[in-house]
């Protein structure tokens, strides 16, 4: 069964793929993974005003447009402090679209005067996946079925940046979550200072993609 990620990060596709295989096991093989980027589909505008609003909004664009299963997420940063900002505007909080930078000096600049024990925070995620009906009508699949799934990794803001993995927030983000290495040795970690490994075993993407794979299962196996 082909399932299209409504994404153009071949990245996501491995995090995924592991998914699938620690769930379905034997099943997996059944699966084939493809990216929307690798099939030419452009982005669709994110015109959502939740994480899950978006989400769905990217899925069923790709399931309309090609008649498979589609998984999409979406995801940001939620500071309490902030009145759960800067949410799904994370990427362009500071105006321009993926300048991590500026997006964590502005971040700093918002949180300068607040202590410490006030600085909490957490990534939310909102996975889902979007099953189009068999017959498509004028060229579009028409949507049959919807699952949505969320997970969250909280904790706390930092007072600057630690670590050049990830990227985003990770410099700046202090999971409540810890790899045992880093408990063990009495230093705890950013994300950024975590590897892919440890972050994808923590990360609000992972537990709603694990999340989600039942609804997957169930697709594959009929």
């Amino acid at each position: 069964m082909k399932i299209v990620v409504a994404t153009h990060n071949e990245g996501k596709l491995v995090e995924i793929r592991q998914i699938i295989e620690e769930h379905l096991e034997d099943a997996a093989a059944d699966v084939e993974l493809v990216s929307a980027g690798s099939l030419g589909l452009a982005d669709p505008v994110e015109t959502g005003v939740t994480f899950e609003e978006n989400a769905l909004l990217k899925a069923r664009f790709v399931a309309a447009s090609t008649g498979c299963p589609a998984i999409a997420d979406d995801s940001g940063l939620i500071v309490d402090v902030m009145g759960n900002a800067p949410g799904i505007l994370s990427a362009r909080w500071a105006g321009v679209h993926g300048d991590d930078a500026a997006n964590n000096r502005l971040l700093l600049a918002q949180l300068e005067d607040i202590p410490d024990e006030r600085r909490t925070a957490r990534f939310r995620c909102a996975a889902v996946l979007v099953v189009p009906k068999e017959q498509a009508v004028n060229g579009v699949y028409d949507i049959d079925d919807e699952t949505v799934s969320l997970g969250e990794m909280p904790g706390t803001i930092l007072r600057a940046s630690h670590g050049t993995n990830g990227f985003g927030y990770d410099p700046l983000f202090m999971p409540d979550d810890q790899p045992k290495e880093a408990v063990e040795g009495g230093e705890l970690v950013t994300s950024a200072q975590m590897t892919s490994e440890q972050k994808n075993a923590i990360s609000h993407r992972g537990k709603a993609l694990r999340a989600l794979m039942p609804a997957v299962e169930k697709l594959v196996r009929g």
